[in-house]
């Protein structure tokens, strides 16, 4: 994590920005206190198309049984 003071930021703003744009965060410090990070934005990923894994799973007859008593018993006593 690079650290810099807001005067070497405003003269180097370019350079800390392609820093960050390559993942490293840039904390921006006045008077020795940091009080902002300069940090790389993730690009939208593409939208999930809802529907896709039709067909791969099946859901069991009996999804909606009760649980037998051991497995509830360890859900209850943790």
């Amino acid at each position: 994590m690079k650290r810099v003071n807001i005067y070497e930021a405003k003269t180097r703003l370019s350079e800390l920005v392609e820093r960050a744009a390559a993942g490293e965060d840039v904390v921006i410090a006045r008077a020795g206190t940091p009080v902002a990070r300069l940090t790389h934005l993730r690009r939208p990923g593409r939208k999930r198309r809802l529907g896709l894994p039709d067909g791969r799973f099946q859901i069991p007859d009996d999804f909606n049984e009760p649980l037998p008593d051991e497995i509830v018993r360890g859900f209850e006593n943790g």
